[in-house]
């Protein structure tokens, strides 16, 4: 029988105040942002503007949806160092966050305004993910940041060639992706079964498509 682990009303608050601050506020990074330096000179179309601004909509979301999930697998792991290790990648997210919604006000974008339902949503998998163990929940963190990484990769290649400012963006949240699916991997995370990876991939489709127009 699944034993639920017993959660205290201080760390629901701390969940429920994150999720709002997460949807409706600003984010605030704590790393430098990566395309600081880069001269926004490049003229881009307006077609390539909106495209741009777009597929940084779609990883804004996907850092919403990172806080969620990572927030409701910490709630329910029992190991200390895995905790530790959901805490650290949610704080990388952040900065995820930041930079991603600073991009999408340059480049004349917006939020998705379905926001609130992607947290929502996420947040009741992580929890569902960390009531299985901690060696599926860091393996479900693996596969996450496998495929968000692959993800980021295929934006690469879809952005504006001169776009050089959204590409230093994706390009170290790739590197940051990249690095926690290597940690979860060494904490002893389990590989998934292949129908669940394919369940996420056609889920992050889903998400991907429709936060592209809302």
């Amino acid at each position: 029988m699944l034993k639920l682990p017993t959660l205290s009303i201080d760390k629901a608050i701390n969940v429920l105040d994150m999720g709002l601050r997460t949807v409706f506020s600003t984010a605030i990074a704590s790393r430098p942002y990566p395309a600081a330096d880069i001269s926004n000179a490049a003229m881009l179309s307006e077609r390539e503007r909106k495209h741009a601004a777009a597929l940084m909509r779609i990883n804004h979301v996907g850092e919403v949806c990172a806080q969620a999930l990572y927030s409701g697998q910490a709630l329910v792991s029992r190991d200390p160092a895995n905790v530790e290790a959901l805490k650290q990648a949610s704080r990388d997210e952040v900065d995820h966050l930041a930079w991603c919604e600073q991009r999408m006000n340059e480049l004349g974008g917006r939020k998705s305004l379905l926001n609130p339902l992607w947290f929502g949503a996420s947040l009741g998998l992580g929890v569902t993910a960390g009531l299985l163990g901690d060696k599926w929940n860091l393996g479900f963190l693996a596969e996450t940041e496998h495929q968000v990484s692959s993800h980021l990769q295929s934006h690469l290649q879809q952005l504006p060639a001169q776009d050089n400012a959204s590409r230093a963006i994706v390009s170290q949240m790739k590197i940051d992706e990249e690095h926690h699916a290597e940690t979860a991997e060494h904490l002893g995370g389990a590989a998934l079964p292949a129908p669940v990876k394919l369940a996420m991939r056609l889920a992050s489709k889903v998400m991907t498509r429709t936060a592209y127009h809302l």
